[in-house]
């Protein structure tokens, strides 16, 4: 591993811990040549799975660039970067778990928009109409009404005395 300082290739691991329930494991180390000291995250290599697009067209399946939209949705709203680090591994272990090969657009769509609910629901309409290609106002009252009908759902809510 190469030192961000000063770029040296020597270095020493001076701590190792698992992350992420088991998915990651950090590593902070220490150069050996200017003893800056640093952390790097190891993560396993999936085998490739290809997202299918809207028009067809496949492309590899990237965490970043869903982890780039969600902190793009984010932006300005108290959501912390390890709430969308979170939400972003479960978001690749549920895909993982569900695909083989290939997933279509729509089930990562699904399962980012279901996530951002939970966390800010701004964040969510804000992915949504990116997602679902809103070209007018009343597409954001749309989806705002029917998050408001989801929040007021008598089949979600809780019975006196329970």
């Amino acid at each position: 591993m190469r030192c961000p300082k000063c770029g040296c290739l020597d270095d020493k691991v001076i701590d190792s811990r698992s992350s992420r329930e088991g998915s990651t494991i950090r590593r902070r180390r220490e150069c050996l040549g200017c003893s800056f000291r640093f952390t790097t995250y190891e993560e396993i290599q999936n085998e490739s799975i290809m997202v299918v697009k809207r028009d067809g067209r496949r492309e590899p399946f990237s965490k970043e660039k869903l982890l780039s939209g969600m902190v793009k949705a984010c932006e300005k709203r108290p959501v912390s970067r390890m709430e969308l680090d979170n939400l972003a591994a479960k978001i690749v272990q549920s895909v993982l778990e569900e695909y083989d090969r290939e997933v279509p657009y729509q089930r990562i769509g699904e399962l980012t928009m279901s996530g951002l609910r939970n966390l800010d629901k701004v964040a969510y309409v804000r992915y949504a109409s990116i997602y679902r290609r809103f070209e007018e106002a009343t597409d954001f009252i749309e989806e705002i009404q029917r998050l408001e009908s989801r929040k007021n759902d008598t089949a979600t809510l809780r019975l006196p005395g329970i």
